[in-house]
């Protein structure tokens, strides 16, 4: 069986300690992680949830991947918040504003046709327009800036898909309210004397975990106290792509990456940062070197002094490094989601964890990363 390794190699930051590049030498000391073509297999997957999210059937290696790295999520629809019913019957109509609900609807929908909207947080905004942009360009619709029925019809023309439930009851368990949290300081020398750059609070550890912006969270279950057995209101995620990757293109100008088959067609899009003018992204094609789930990081600073900044969803490259060819840049994750292509890069792709966990999942040791 295909094994996924969580790895705690330490990853080189050169430069001032703005600027965060990531060291080549890392490459040497990490297992491979191979990610063969699922013909046939994963084709057949649904995307449609059945009270299970996020645990996918088959035996392809990505699916192998993608259910070691992803939390299955059990959830259930009966005695729904009224809040979660208005959005679950939500429905958009030609020149009809996009409230909250509608706007949650929207997102999910994009989400579950594998376009990224990054946190879910029901607010029409710069990361939804650019997933609505990337499934009109997936789906050879006309580009627009704002809904129109065209692109309305297209998402929602699999009935399946649409009718499944956007917002879900889960409960809570031991394991989602036990977490290890921490206060993050803001040194990188106090950060490296940590045990692990846990989450600072169990909300933020629920929010990730449903793709959900933590206000959100809240504002869903304003009576919460975020225990165990406890049942709250929460966003379904859907199942991720289990399509192989085998070339990425980073765009600068749509801050999108955009994921291909191996056939050439575009399998899924993820909102990003690259780049900053400070510190910008490379340029040209390279190729995918390096696969590590939960890196460390290693900051140095003006003087040479290095802390090594340990593993965890807050370390500044989140749960995922995927190193290229071009030495000290990669794809990685992101200790603040809700920050994504509204925050510099030091010349890296950044994602949200979730989606970085994704992409880990169904990328291909020799896939192409192009910046553009």
């Amino acid at each position: 069986m295909y094994q996924l390794k969580k790895m705690s190699t330490a990853l080189a930051m050169i430069g001032v300690s703005t600027a965060m590049f990531m060291g080549q030498s890392v490459a040497a000391t990490t297992d491979s992680m191979s990610v063969g073509n699922a013909a046939g297999t994963n084709q057949d997957i649904s995307p449609v949830t059945n009270g299970v999210s996020q645990k996918l059937t088959g035996d392809s290696k990505a699916v192998t991947s993608l259910n070691e790295l992803l939390p299955t999520i059990k959830y259930t629809t009966d005695n729904l918040s009224t809040v979660a019913k208005k959005v679950n019957d939500a429905t958009w109509t030609s020149g009809s504003d996009i409230d909250r609900n509608v706007g949650t609807k929207l997102q999910a929908l994009l989400n579950w046709h594998h376009n990224g909207a990054g946190p879910v947080d029901g607010y029409w905004g710069k990361n939804t327009r650019k997933a609505m942009q990337a499934f009109q360009k997936a789906n050879g619709l006309t580009i627009t800036d704002t809904l129109n029925n065209e692109t309305w019809q297209a998402l929602t023309n699999n009935e399946k898909l649409a009718g499944q439930p956007v917002l879900v009851n889960y409960q809570l368990t031991g394991a989602d309210v036990n977490v290890t949290t921490t206060t993050i300081p803001a040194s990188a020398e106090a950060k490296a004397k940590l045990d692990g750059m846990y989450y600072e609070s169990i909300p933020e550890a629920l929010a990730e975990k449903f793709h959900l912006s933590e206000k959100y969270l809240k504002a869903l279950n304003p009576n919460a106290s975020f225990t165990a057995g406890e049942t709250i209101t929460v966003y379904n995620p859907g199942n991720p792509n289990t399509k192989p990757v085998s070339r990425i293109v980073a765009d600068k100008a749509t801050e999108t990456l955009y994921a291909y088959g191996e056939n050439g067609k575009l399998v899924a899009s993820y909102p990003t940062t690259v780049g900053s003018t400070a510190t910008p992204s490379p340029t040209g094609t390279h190729t995918v070197e390096v696969k590590i789930h939960e890196p460390n990081y290693t900051y140095t600073a003006d003087d040479g002094e290095k802390s090594i900044i340990p593993p965890g969803p807050n370390n500044p490259v989140g749960l995922v490094w995927i190193g290229l060819s071009k030495p000290s840049y990669g794809i990685h994750g992101s200790p603040d989601p809700a920050r994504i292509s509204r925050q510099a890069s030091a010349g890296c792709v950044r994602l949200t964890n979730w989606d970085a966990l994704a992409l880990l999942g169904v990328i291909k040791d020799d896939a192409t990363v192009e910046f553009k």
